[in-house]
């Protein structure tokens, strides 16, 4: 299975593997490479496009903290049921009605079926995998279960543009399918062992946020490496989803490539997921994530004065980046989280402000499209990431100090017999 050996434990590897087909077909959205001309051809302009994924980001930011905290009150498996469910029912909106409205309810649909599952996936397999005694297994099963998930979109997605000649609306019927039956696998995954450590079913929510927020307060290391997280996020979300179309039509390629191109995008992802260990132990979690981070905003600003094969190119190394550096993420922050209890909380108050940022970036990018700036957009998000980084990763140097001398013992000089 991509080179990972799974725990001995035969209930953890059927668990694992439940993992995997849930990440696989909740994962497996095939309208992403076309839905940009999809909806150009259904009438909408540039400015309604960007406008409805600004609104999409924006509604996530509201329902993230509140799914979050649901998911740490009661039951992981229980939020990515749900989520799976709103899935199925968000992918056949545009079927049914395929202008303005209905792909805005079906993007408002789509934020809430991300939002139930993304604390709640990474929390359950982390909390599950350490209740049974396999918390080592974490990072290599977050990694396989992440190039799983994207071997679908490898097998599916070059193919996406012969869908929509046979039958339009196809690629949405079509994922509705798949996000059924990630909604089977979500029934079946088994609870936690021993049972979960959370605040107790009679904890108000807002007693929650106070105990999430107060363990972020409390770890300055924890906040740092989440906007380290919220930079990686947006990147690859804007430019795996928003940029990926534009770029490609200012090189000149047919639409007719852009399956194919996204889907050997999706190979080195998988492959750079299915491995994320190797680069880890050579320069430690930290020091990856920032890398990687880099070299993801470098292949960006690199694509402005690339052609069109060096381009593709450029987005394939994104993608590898990509795929070693998520992982890795993770798992630091799975690490960090001071208390268990808030842990799909936390996790949740990233995504919050990942996605907030990327409402402001979508915003900007369709106002950089409009003008006709999209060399200009790609090298000043280039530029702003490394500034970014680079002083990010001078206060996590400055905090990873202060914590190395606060637990360093101090040294007491002996006292003479002699001494006043």
């Amino acid at each position: 299975m991509l080179g990972l050996r799974l725990p001995a434990k035969p209930d953890v590897q059927r668990t694992v593997r439940l993992t995997y087909g849930f990440q696989f077909f909740f994962g497996l959205l095939l309208w992403v490479p076309i839905f940009y001309q999809y909806q150009k051809l259904a009438g909408l302009s540039d400015g309604e496009i960007f406008g409805i994924q600004s609104i999409y980001y924006i509604v996530f930011c509201l329902l993230e903290i509140p799914t979050g905290m649901l998911a740490d009150r009661f039951d992981y498996r229980t939020s990515l049921t749900a989520g799976a469910g709103v899935l199925v029912v968000a992918n056949l909106v545009p079927v049914v009605l395929g202008a303005y409205p209905g792909f805005l309810v079906h993007f408002v649909l789509i934020a809430l079926a991300r939002s139930l599952v993304s604390g709640a996936q990474s929390a359950y397999l982390y909390e599950y995998l350490h209740a049974s005694g396999s918390g080592e297994h974490y990072l290599r099963v977050e990694g396989v279960g992440r190039a799983y998930s994207l071997i679908g979109k490898i097998v599916f997605w070059p193919v996406i543009g012969l869908l929509m000649t046979w039958n339009l609306p196809s690629p949405y019927w079509l994922t509705a399918i798949n996000a059924g039956i990630a909604l089977l696998f979500a029934l079946k995954l088994p609870p936690i062992p021993g049972g979960r450590r959370t605040t107790g079913k009679t904890a108000s929510m807002l007693a929650g946020v106070g105990g999430a927020l107060s363990a972020l307060r409390s770890s300055r290391w924890l906040a740092l490496l989440m906007v380290q997280g919220i930079a990686m996020f947006t990147l690859v979300r804007i430019c795996q989803v928003n940029l990926f179309q534009p770029i490609l039509e200012s090189k000149s390629l047919s639409v007719n490539w852009y399956g194919a191109v996204l889907a050997a995008m999706t190979v080195f992802e998988a492959l750079g997921a299915a491995r994320p260990h190797r680069l880890r132990r050579a320069i430690g979690p930290v020091g990856s994530v920032f890398t990687l981070t880099i070299v993801m905003a470098l292949c960006l600003g690199f694509v402005v004065p690339a052609g069109s094969f060096p381009a593709v190119v450029l987005l394939c190394v994104f993608a590898v980046a990509t795929g070693i550096a998520f992982p890795v993420q993770k798992q630091l922050l799975n690490d960090s989280i001071p208390d268990s209890r808030y842990r799909a909380t936390l996790l949740s108050m990233e995504s919050i402000v990942d996605r907030a940022v990327c409402a402001l970036v979508a915003v900007a990018l369709g106002a950089s499209l409009a003008a006709g700036q999209l060399n200009e957009f790609l090298v000043l998000t280039a530029v702003v990431t490394c500034v970014a980084m680079g002083l990010l990763a001078a206060l996590l140097l400055a905090v990873r100090k202060h914590r190395s001398d606060r637990r360093r013992p101090v040294r007491r000089e002996p006292v003479s017999a002699t001494s006043p």
